[in-house]
């Protein structure tokens, strides 16, 4: 596992944290003894979770995020040239 440290305000952190929480409630619910075993269960997981090609449906629009905060997500503005 590797950890990179990304901005907290993209809402595609929500996604990872969902998955995540995924991997935790399928595969991570249980004592699993050692880091080879661990290893192991996690590849498994991620092999069947690619071969259904699971997929987050993302409920949070650009709109409703401009409705719940517009300053972060500003409406853009186009210049006639």
């Amino acid at each position: 596992m590797e950890f990179h440290y990304v901005p907290k305000h993209a809402s595609w952190l929500n996604m990872v944290e969902i998955e995540i929480g995924v991997l935790r409630s399928q595969c991570l619910d249980r004592r699993i003894a050692t880091k080879t075993q661990i290893e192991s269960e996690i590849a498994a997981w991620e092999r069947q979770r690619n071969a259904a090609a699971a997929r987050i449906k993302w409920m949070f629009t650009t709109d409703k995020a401009r409705t719940k905060i517009g300053r972060a997500y500003p409406t853009p503005t186009f210049k006639e040239s």
